[in-house]
């Protein structure tokens, strides 16, 4: 009869660490773990393997919400997962352009617009 210290015991398996970074697509029908890369490069890791993913594939993986930014007065438009970075875009756009830019998330309604200069 196995002692209490006997190691041939079946390990019951091991949850996710809750650093562990797991990114699914169910249209690719893959996961992916991104622990190593969150301690090697940090934060970045996350949003970087997103936007790889869709620069190979033409899709972000699942529950990825961007933000979009696109010019009331050209076809330019810009894709992001910051909130921040659409809206450096569309200032800068707006600046150089003189045109108005439109902000929204992609699962929201509420459209903000940054003025170009006129």
């Amino acid at each position: 009869m196995p002692g209490p210290d006997d190691d041939s015991r079946p390990t019951p398996p091991s949850d996710p660490e809750p650093d562990d970074i797991i990114v699914s697509c169910e249209r690719c029908d893959r996961e992916w773990d991104l622990s190593d890369e969150l301690a090697t490069v940090g934060n970045q890791a996350f949003e970087q393997f997103a936007l790889d993913h869709r620069r190979h594939t033409g899709h972000f993986p699942d529950s990825i919400e961007t933000w979009r930014t696109s010019c009331r007065n050209c076809p330019e438009e810009a894709e992001r997962l910051d909130e921040d970075a659409a809206h450096r875009w569309a200032a800068t756009h707006a600046r150089h352009t003189r045109h108005d830019v439109e902000i929204r998330h992609a699962t929201a309604d509420e459209v903000s617009v940054i003025e170009g200069e006129k």
